[in-house]
């Protein structure tokens, strides 16, 4: 199915048992909940599971067969988003990392209220978790590498754009241009959006307090940390520690 002007699309999904094969302009994630689905993808053949993840790149021409009862996040993903996912095999393994992560998808896919902005953000940090796996298929400007790095090390801690920019070497607007060229988002945008999936992973993993997790993540002022909490997720904070 070719599409005129495909969009960035994140939601829940489920498969019948067969389908004739067909092929997008645009790039997609199937991502596993529930069951599993068989795939054939050009001359590939593999499975969506708990194991395993899978991508069907631009043009790619693929079939599928489903279980009975299954639920999948899947995402679309113009190919001018994120040309480098053409280089990425077909079928990527499912770490405990990528598991937490679609756990956490499907949590935010469940709700009632959603925000789109905010579900760009968490699928372009998707990508980057693929980015961190294939590193030397998929690599990145260096000076940006070396923020990037910085930045996953460091941020629950106090950062400014300012020590990112002089870690890459780099102007703070030059910086922000590569984050937004390569990454999709500013070096901001992706810093919070590290913070705030921290958060909502101790918030459901660990018995500390707000307070406490607030300041995991660099975050002194318990309203301002709800507040960001709340805008980007949609839910305050109680709502996962619920």
């Amino acid at each position: 199915m070719m599409s005129d002007n495909p969009k960035l699309t994140l939601e829940l999904r489920s498969y019948n048992s067969e389908s004739h094969s067909h092929q997008h302009d645009y790039h997609q994630l199937v991502l596993p909940v529930v069951g599993e689905l068989e795939l054939n993808v050009g001359q590939q053949e593999g499975r969506v599971s708990e194991q395993s993840i899978a991508l069907v790149a631009a043009g790619k021409e693929h079939g599928f067969s489903a279980t009975e009862n299954n639920t999948f996040v899947v995402a679309d993903v113009p190919s001018i988003l994120a040309p480098q996912l053409e280089k990425l095999p077909a079928f990527i393994p499912l770490d405990s990392t990528l598991a937490h992560y679609v756990s956490f998808l499907h949590s935010h896919l469940s709700m009632n209220e959603r925000r789109t902005s905010s579900e760009r953000q968490m699928l372009l940090l998707l990508i980057q978790l693929f980015q961190e796996r294939y590193g030397n298929s998929l690599r990145l400007d260096r000076r940006l590498e070396a923020a990037r790095e910085y930045l996953d090390q460091h941020y629950q801690q106090n950062l400014s754009l300012s020590q990112l920019a002089t870690v890459a070497n780099l102007s703070s607007r030059q910086l922000n241009e590569l984050f937004c060229r390569e990454i999709g988002m500013t070096a901001q945008q992706y810093l919070i959006e590290k913070r705030m999936q921290l958060a909502w992973q101790l918030l459901e993993s660990t018995n500390l307090s707000v307070q406490q997790i607030a300041e995991r993540v660099a975050y002194s002022n318990l309203s301002s940390f709800s507040s960001r909490f709340r805008k980007h997720f949609g839910k305050p904070p109680s709502y996962f520690r619920k």
